[in-house]
């Protein structure tokens, strides 16, 4: 199965930035291939990794819907959108990608995240890693897309309103009673090392403080160039730190012993 990795946080605090930054560290060390999801209604991942997905689930079902479709004999409507789906996924070298999208009708994202759960776990066996970019606020946990997910990082800007924002999102996942195993917080944009004068807000979320990542300057120039930030270079600040937090996650989750078996088997730089 799947160690599935999910990020959420307030918007506008650099989830999709973060979610892109671990699917770089794991597919240049050799460990996909991995499974892209974007799980965003406003959905930004695949600019971020440097992909181009055009349909969504939500899109599809909303063809599916309103369209005459001719289904094929001794298929049911459940098994032939079920196919659909699977063609939706965007595959690159060792990086699959698929986006939720929003469904039929204003608003309306209850069923492209039904379809979006069901076919994760059916994916899930594909996979040796899943990595999930979440919607902005909490409407994710309330419709447990964030359900059954390995590692949640919380990601907030170097504010008070963002880290209370992850507070409130880890005590509705205590109320919610959601599967979810390790969860972190991840400070972005940090002016240092260290979370300085928000030291209190953070202790009062009970949340291990994982990172702080710092404001990049490479990262705003790929922005407004259009590029996708995957192409950030080895030596970027940003990048060592992700790399660093992504060692710290994987020996905690897999052991450093199973870690450092799956670096050794990655294949050499040509």
């Amino acid at each position: 199965m799947a160690l599935k990795i999910a990020l959420g946080g307030k918007g506008g605090t650099g989830k999709t930035t973060v979610a892109g930054m671990v699917i770089r560290h794991l597919t240049t060390h050799g460990l996909g291939p991995v499974l892209a999801v974007d799980a965003d209604p406003n959905a930004n991942l695949a600019d971020a990794v440097g992909l181009e997905a055009d349909k969504t689930i939500g899109g599809v079902i909303s063809e599916f819907m309103e369209e005459k479709i001719n289904i094929p004999s001794g298929m049911t409507k459940e098994a032939y959108l079920e196919v659909q789906i699977h063609q939706l996924i965007v595959e690159d070298k060792d990086l699959d990608f698929i986006a939720m999208g929003r469904g039929e009708g204003d608003g309306c994202y209850c069923f492209p995240n039904l379809i979006l759960r069901k076919n994760l776990e059916a994916l899930s066996s594909n996979y040796p890693y899943i990595v999930m970019d979440n919607e902005a606020g909490l409407e994710h946990l309330s419709r447990r897309t964030s359900d059954k997910v390995d590692v949640m990082l919380l990601v907030s800007d170097f504010s008070v309103k963002g880290v209370r924002a992850v507070g409130r999102i880890r005590s509705l996942i205590e109320e919610l009673k959601l599967d979810i195993g390790k969860q972190y917080l991840v400070l972005n944009r940090a002016p240092g090392e260290d979370a300085g004068d928000l030291a209190g807000e953070v202790e009062k979320t009970g949340l291990e403080l994982l990172a702080c990542l710092p404001q990049d300057g490479e990262i705003f120039k790929c922005d407004l160039a259009g590029d996708p930030i995957t192409a950030l270079s080895d030596g970027n600040p940003f990048v060592r730190k992700i790399d660093t937090t992504m060692e710290h996650i994987l020996g905690e989750t897999q052991g450093n012993d199973g870690y450092g078996l799956a670096l050794k088997r990655r294949p050499e730089p040509s």
